[in-house]
């Protein structure tokens, strides 16, 4: 006679898949707008995040070209003395800012959401 070590578990928790569960097979996306705008037709508002402890302000929805979006963003670093990055519609700028960018975006002939 051999020896057994032990049983088998059977585990059953109650879930049936068969029972009208279906695996989702594409999952739900944003809708963003893909028509590109001139920088007066924008309506920005801002927002701010805190991430690690630190203030992050962001700034958007921009409609622009990834270029066009690429140079405004280096612009407004450099006048502003802080990292940011672009991350489709919105830009990040590492700090509280607000007050700094917002002469800057409506001088680049921006317009924003009212209080904003």
């Amino acid at each position: 006679m051999s020896a057994k070590r032990g049983k088998k578990l059977d585990l059953f928790i109650g879930a049936n898949i068969d029972d009208g569960w279906s695996e989702v097979q594409t999952p739900t996306q944003k809708k963003t707008n893909t028509q590109l705008l001139s920088p007066n037709k924008h309506q920005l508002y801002f927002a701010k995040e805190k991430r690690r402890g630190k203030t992050v302000t962001l700034v958007g929805e921009f409609a622009l070209e990834k270029q066009e979006a690429a140079s405004l963003l280096k612009k407004l670093k450099k006048s502003l003395g802080c990292g940011g990055s672009f991350k489709t519609p919105m830009m990040e700028f590492q700090g509280d800012v607000k007050e700094k960018l917002r002469p800057l975006l409506l001088k680049e002939g921006f317009g924003f959401k009212p209080k904003h």
